[in-house]
């Protein structure tokens, strides 16, 4: 730790000193402490104080690059040196009285009264400022060398104070790869239904750090496990009644959990190959690892199951049309955590179109079709591409090298015909313009369904060129009402 704190001594020193000329006492805590002592980045630094905000404020105005008080009703000042964006907040304890969806905050006077109240031993740790002295009351230090996530005092306060802590401990859970001591398990399975009264864009901001840890497998499943997820993400828990006594299909649940595994780890390769092949930054098939989009469509994909299982004759279990069903309930799940419209439209697409391939390798598809994929997944492609793949989580050796194949042949068609075609833009050989010069009519519905016409003729027999596209647009047109009258 000393030598990321050596790193960080051109804002620790001077900051420090400011307060303490001033009579005010600080240390680096939480988070930063625990990224120190593992090694990580540190882009963020979070520092409390026995100064109260309006004390805070003055001590680094005309220090900081730029500062902010959005967070001063709970005793935090925001402000930006050297690229680091810091947050100092007053010594607190905060707490949620009944059904309160917001915590009340009284500011504190010791910093041994400020970690108590947080949310868990590793982030329950500091180093006292200027002289640098090592703060750890409850062990978190043990815990860190442990992998363990244990709450400095008993849990049921813990999570009485912030019932979100307990969705933070499946965060972590995914983050570090750490497991949850038996007490804060038995605690969460206990006082699950408290997550009730925090708001749904505070679960949704936890949600997205959970799925976008290293482990995010692991953080569902204890949410699932303690019924936390029975709340905040029930479709997902819902996967367990599918489990069949009698084997006669997979175990959904499971099986969710894998397909979110293998699409994490063919997210990484897909956006190695980008990278190496030199893909502009801004290209919409660009993957930004960690990427959230992918990752929830792979564990949200077949929650559409139970509500389309069917039992069929001779034993066979079959799940119709719970792709389309599956995206009109993760759009709703998605709306219900205040998602923006944008995540909500990637993922649900998604989650409609993982069924698309199936079939390819068997029936084999003509170009048009290959066209068709490409059109509907948009720019969504690459996603889609590790969404089908990650579903495969056969046993059945042979069953998954032929799907295997299958879609890398689909790939490489992919890329042939885009190189022939530019598939990703594709669009009629004719614009709206050329349609109502040749045609001899002014803007209209049937301006429209021209351009669609034509827009089929280009996804059926690929580009046709201006010649063979008037040809084709006369023909139709010919046939149509308008040019009867």
């Amino acid at each position: 730790m000393a030598a990321a704190l050596d790193g960080l001594g051109a804002v620790l020193d001077p900051l420090a000193q400011r307060f303490a000329a001033a009579g005010f006492e600080l240390a680096l805590v939480g988070g930063s402490v625990r990224d120190a002592l593992l090694g990580r980045s540190m882009p963020d630094l979070d520092f409390t104080t026995d100064a109260r905000p309006d004390d805070i404020e003055r001590l680094i105005v005309g220090w900081a690059d730029a500062h902010w008080d959005i967070g001063r009703k709970f005793g935090t000042i925001g402000l930006r040196k050297d690229g680091y964006q810091i947050e100092i907040t007053t010594y607190r304890t905060d707490a949620y009285a009944g059904d309160s969806r917001n915590p009340e905050v009284a500011f504190g006077t010791s910093l041994d009264e400020d970690l108590v109240r947080r949310d868990f031993t590793i982030g329950a740790m500091a180093v006292r400022l200027p002289g640098r002295v090592f703060v750890d009351p409850f062990g978190g230090m043990e815990d860190l060398e442990a992998g363990r996530i244990r709450t400095p005092g008993t849990p049921e306060t813990s999570f009485g104070d912030d019932p979100l802590r307990m969705m933070r401990a499946a965060r972590f859970v995914s983050q570090l790869g750490f497991e949850a001591a038996p007490e804060v398990v038995a605690a969460m399975r206990e006082m699950a239904g408290r997550i009730e009264i925090i708001s749904a864009e505070r679960v949704r901001d936890e949600l997205v750090k959970l799925m976008c840890g290293a482990r995010p497998w692991d953080g569902v499943d204890l949410l699932v496990a303690t019924g936390i997820a029975d709340t905040v993400l029930p479709e997902v828990a819902g996967l367990r009644l599918e489990r069949d006594e009698h084997h006669r299909h997979k175990d959904v649940y499971q099986h969710s959990l894998t397909v979110l595994r293998q699409a994490v780890e063919l997210e990484a390769r897909y956006a190695a190959a980008q990278e190496a092949a030199g893909l502009d930054a801004d290209d919409p098939q660009r993957l930004a690892p960690p990427d959230f989009a992918v990752r929830f469509a792979a564990l949200m994909h077949d929650v559409g199951k139970p509500a389309t299982r069917r039992f069929e004759p001779g034993g066979a279990v079959t799940f119709y049309h719970h792709d389309v069903v599956g995206a009109k309930l993760t759009r709703a799940r998605m709306r219900a955590l205040r998602f923006d419209k944008d995540t909500i439209a990637t993922v649900s697409r998604l989650v409609e179109l993982h069924l698309r391939f199936y079939g390819y390798g068997e029936a084999g598809w003509t170009d048009s079709a290959v066209r068709r994929y490409v059109t509907d997944a948009g720019a969504q492609l690459t996603r889609l591409h590790i969404l089908t793949r990650s579903d495969v989580t056969t046993r059945n050796r042979r069953k998954a090298e032929r799907l295997a194949f299958a879609y890398d042949d689909l790939e490489a068609r992919i890329a042939a015909l885009a190189e022939r075609e530019r598939l990703e833009a594709i669009r009629p050989d004719l614009d709206g313009t050329q349609i109502m010069a040749i045609l001899g009519i002014g803007p209209g519905r049937a301006v429209g369904r021209a351009y669609a016409h034509l827009l089929e003729q280009r996804m059926e027999h690929g580009p046709l060129g201006p010649k063979r596209a008037e040809e084709a647009l006369r023909q139709w047109w010919a046939q149509q009402p308008e040019a009867q009258a």
